[in-house]
């Protein structure tokens, strides 16, 4: 019988080289859990108190019982991992968050229930869109050539001011990619930072999409089925 090599799963391969994409210009990874409070995925992100995203059709609360105050969910993106990292480090700071998150939908051949962001955050004493674009444009040029191009196109979320869609031209096509922007100042205060003194810029989006779209592969629950036809040409 042949033996052959184990190796990493195509999305822990694409982690790793976004990892170091954005190390090369002083970003370093880091971590949360995946079970949060509602303040750090929701409050403390300037999601009003009658967001949709707070509904169960978006979001896996968890059940608790009634003496405990707190109500936990898993996580619906990577974004509480700004707050809790901005309580602990004082700016500047430029971080990234690559991990899983969990969305209560229906699954298709592009959505799935649990899948994988990157979250980048920058905060300093003066930062610009033009930062924001010059540090999106390193991580597309890098994880996917030098040919491609970034469009941002004026759009809104909680919790960046102003807020941007970004897309890239990538072999002939234009794909929606990824949700930034200038973090908002009330983000920067629950986190306990000065928004006089200090601002930032954030992005995220899926790691899932971006190997789907390199390496064109069509239905994102095959990077979850485990079939080794798959893994094993990568």
């Amino acid at each position: 019988m042949e033996n052959k090599k184990g190796h990493s799963h195509i999305i822990s391969q694409a982690i790793d080289d976004i990892i170091r994409i954005m190390g090369e210009i002083g970003f370093s990874a880091v971590a949360g859990p995946e079970v949060e409070s509602e303040f750090y995925n929701f409050d403390a992100l300037n999601f009003p108190k009658n967001h949709p995203a707070r509904d169960m059709q978006d979001t896996f609360w968890v059940k608790q019982s009634e003496s405990e105050k707190e109500k936990l969910l898993l996580r619906t993106h990577t974004s509480p991992v700004q707050i809790r990292y901005l309580e602990k480090h004082k700016p500047p700071c430029a971080i990234i968050v690559p991990g899983k998150v969990y969305r209560n939908e229906a699954t298709d051949a592009t959505h799935e229930a649990q899948f994988y962001q990157v979250e980048g955050l920058y905060v300093a004493e003066k930062v610009s869109m033009a930062e924001l674009k010059g540090t999106l444009l390193h991580l597309f040029k890098g994880y996917f050539g030098e040919d491609t191009e970034i469009i941002m196109r004026p759009s809104f979320f909680p919790f960046v001011e102003p807020g941007v869609e970004v897309a890239m031209k990538w072999k002939g096509r234009t794909l929606e990619m990824m949700g930034a922007g200038l973090v908002h100042p009330n983000v920067l205060r629950s986190a306990g930072i000065d928004p006089e003194k200090y601002q930032g810029f954030a992005f995220g989006g899926g790691i899932d999409r971006m190997v789907m779209i390199k390496y064109g592969i069509d239905d994102i629950r095959m990077l979850y089925n485990g079939d080794l036809r798959l893994v094993n040409q990568f």
